[in-house]
């Protein structure tokens, strides 16, 4: 077993190689000797996936922060703890400024730097990775950003008596960022092909890989038509958009508040998914829904300029079609990519119920109390069981109509349609890796005597040759030789392997 997480790029192991401990062969490999000891390239991987992206962070919260203060011409006493507070808020640890709490947060800085952390853990990921290496990588994921939060929390600490900030609570400062980057490394890991992932995949049912899959862009559709939906209001309230730019001020002031908008616009789109399925949304001591409309003020981002004033127009019932089609979606989605039957809808509910699952934790962290306008969110519970609902109930009558028109639907026919191999080697092939063997790495020298056809170490060359005209036209009895017309002459030669070490027939 390689001690070193880097990639071999030119490595190539000797042609007699036991057949049995090939890369990516399925056997999980022994757990790694030098798990207390690092390897100078090991060091160098861990090292990389614990600084690059939280260095990234401070360093673009420190600009943003500075540019802040430029442009409203502050002093820069309190520059250090607005930088803590950045990077807290970047993890969605509530904070208190003032008298003033504040734990609805921006979600697109949070969902950009758990991309980044998902990406370095995945990069770093071997196809015969032993547990030693993963856990490697996720402590690694781990190490540099806690540290980053306890000195934040101490500038935090000392800044409370220059500036109106109150340090956060020590464990729910680490929780939120400990718990972050861990799903964020555990979501890379499970991203591409290793033991410890196969052997999970291997006890769970077959219908659980499909569901997830399918969970996944029905939440990413739900999202995208709440996403276009928020884009209409806004042009519909075009007017009230042009009113809250006018009190930014000057040209700092507009893209500060265009920059703040874009952080919150995945918050306002859950809180749109929610109002898709029926639920409520609530903004401090009012309440919205496609239903009724009870007004409450907003704070004063060009975003939520989107949020309607008026009383809940006739037609906006009409928007609940828009989960049913996503349903109908799954379903169908589920039709193609299991073995889903009407009597047997695993793949459909589960995908159902992990939608509902995501639609929780998604609200829970769209929503949060906003100083004096109280608490703006969906109403999660509600949000939960719609969601489940308008997936399952529609997602049933997507699997009907897929096994009732489209009977040869079926895993056996998604080769074509990109299902069968997703999620296992869509992130090989963004970053070029080889994934079209079954081991990913060792291709190139290995492969020629696999598809040689080497059985039992013997090479067996047959020709299949079609009658010879005259030969078929021959009568029956005409001499020794006598051909059957409808026969076929079968030119066949058995010969000895040519194999890599010169001779030997036994197999590798």
């Amino acid at each position: 077993m390689r001690s070193s997480l880097a990639r071999y790029d030119e490595h190539r192991e000797p042609p007699d190689r036991p057949a049995g401990r090939r890369a990516g062969s399925g056997r999980t490999p022994p757990e790694d000797s030098v798990f207390l000891s690092l390897s100078p390239e090991r060091a160098r991987v861990l090292a990389f996936i614990a600084a690059r992206t939280s260095g990234v962070t401070v360093i673009v919260v420190v600009a943003v922060v500075l540019a802040t203060l430029l442009s409203a011409g502050s002093a820069m006493t309190g520059a250090s703890g607005a930088i803590a507070a950045g990077w807290l808020a970047v993890h969605q640890v509530p904070l208190v400024i003032g008298k003033a709490s504040l734990s609805l947060l921006p979600l697109l800085p949070t969902g950009v730097v758990m991309w980044f952390v998902a990406r370095d853990c995945a990069r770093a990921v071997e196809p015969d990775a032993s547990r030693a290496d993963l856990g490697w990588i996720v402590g690694a994921a781990l190490a540099g950003p806690l540290v980053i939060t306890a000195v934040c929390l101490a500038v935090a600490e000392d800044a409370s008596a220059v500036v109106a900030l109150q340090p956060p609570a020590t464990l729910a400062a680490f929780g939120w960022v400990g718990g972050l980057h861990l799903v964020a490394a555990v979501a890379g890991i499970a991203s591409r092909r290793n033991p410890l992932r196969e052997q999970l995949f291997a006890v769970l049912p077959d219908w659980v890989a499909p569901g997830a899959r399918a969970a996944l862009r029905a939440l990413l559709r739900l999202l995208l038509v709440a996403a276009a939906v928020t884009v209409v209001s806004l042009l519909a309230h075009w007017s009230r958009l042009g009113d809250t730019y006018a009190a930014a001020g000057n040209v700092g002031g507009v893209l500060g508040l265009t920059l703040l908008s874009a952080a919150y616009l995945p918050n306002v789109a859950i809180d749109v998914t929610g109002l898709l399925v029926g639920a409520d949304v609530h903004i401090g001591p009012g309440a919205l829904s496609v239903f009724s409309v009870a007004g409450a003020p907003v704070p004063g981002l060009p975003i939520l300029a989107a949020v309607p004033t008026g009383p809940a127009a006739g037609w906006w019932p009409v928007l609940l079609l828009a989960p049913a089609a996503v349903g109908v979606w799954t379903g169908m989605d589920c039709a193609r990519t299991s073995y889903d039957e009407i009597r047997a809808p695993w793949a459909t509910l589960t995908a159902a119920g992990l939608s509902a699952v995501a639609m929780a934790v998604l609200g829970g962290l769209a929503g949060g109390t906003a100083g004096s306008f109280g608490h703006i969110g969906p109403a999660v519970g509600l949000t939960v069981a719609l969601t489940f609902a308008w997936l399952a109930i529609p997602g049933l009558v997507g699997l009907v109509c897929a096994r009732w028109f489209l009977p040869s639907a079926g895993p056996a026919t998604l080769v074509g349609d990109g299902y069968a191999d997703e999620g296992d080697g869509y992130l090989y092939d963004e970053y070029g890796y080889d994934d079209d063997g079954a081991d990913g790495y060792y291709d190139d020298g290995y492969d020629d005597y696999d598809d040689a056809g080497v059985v039992d170490g013997d090479v067996v060359e047959g020709e299949l040759v079609e009658e010879q005209p005259a030969l078929a036209d021959a009568p029956s009895g005409s001499g020794p030789d006598d051909l059957d017309e409808s026969a076929d002459i079968v030119d066949a030669e058995v010969v000895e392997a040519d194999l890599p070490d010169g001779g030997a027939t036994g197999g590798r």
